[in-house]
């Protein structure tokens, strides 16, 4: 999990102040289209602020698009509690991803609009995924060519299918089956068949 120096609650409320602008701006826009100008004005602080927080803008748009992430990664957590089937928890969490986009449009665009690196499988938020790509290699139901390629494939998927379902508005039964479809389809590219 990504976490936060400690900070003054002065500087706390700054870079709250920060990342409440700059997430209302990542859902008009990508953020190589937001002068960081626009950003302290509309948080309401000093241009050295940004900078006091933020290395630069890219920085800036992996902060936000990870407050984004712990809070889809804590709804994949919960709805995978108790699961023990690898592949049941591989394909409840784009099931997650896949309805979260569809209830927080917004949250899912900042997401997608902030070219965060989270796709790497050494990232502390695929840890959960890694561990299940592994354990479902070791039980023979997934590729072993999976274990160092899968959870790319995987994230890109998921990522795929929520702006999917963000640009193509469609009825409950069409987005039911539109994840359902990725997630078989998803999973025999991997080698595995999910469980009904």
């Amino acid at each position: 999990m990504a976490t936060q120096p400690h900070l003054s609650p002065r500087a706390a409320r700054t870079r709250s102040a920060l990342i409440a602008a700059g997430f209302e701006l990542l859902v008009e826009r990508p953020i190589d289209a937001i002068p960081i100008d626009e950003v302290v004005a509309k948080a309401g602080v000093a241009k050295g602020s940004f900078f006091n927080h933020f290395a630069d803008k890219q920085a800036f748009a992996e902060a936000i698009a990870t407050e984004v992430r712990l809070e889809l990664e804590d709804q994949v957590t919960r709805a995978n509690a108790g699961v023990s089937d690898p592949i049941a928890r591989i394909a409840g969490g784009m099931r997650v991803c896949a309805l979260f986009a569809i209830n927080n449009p917004k949250r899912t665009t900042v997401l997608l609009r902030s070219h965060a690196s989270s796709t790497a499988r050494g990232h502390p938020l695929n840890k959960g995924l890694v561990d299940d790509f592994k354990a479902a290699i070791e039980n023979g139901v997934m590729r072993p060519e999976a274990q160092e390629s899968g959870v790319l494939y995987w994230l890109g998927l998921c990522q795929v299918l929520m702006a999917n379902l963000l640009e193509r508005p469609m009825t409950r039964f069409q987005g039911d089956r539109r994840i359902s479809d990725m997630i078989t389809l998803g999973l025999s590219g991997l080698g595995a068949t999910p469980k009904s």
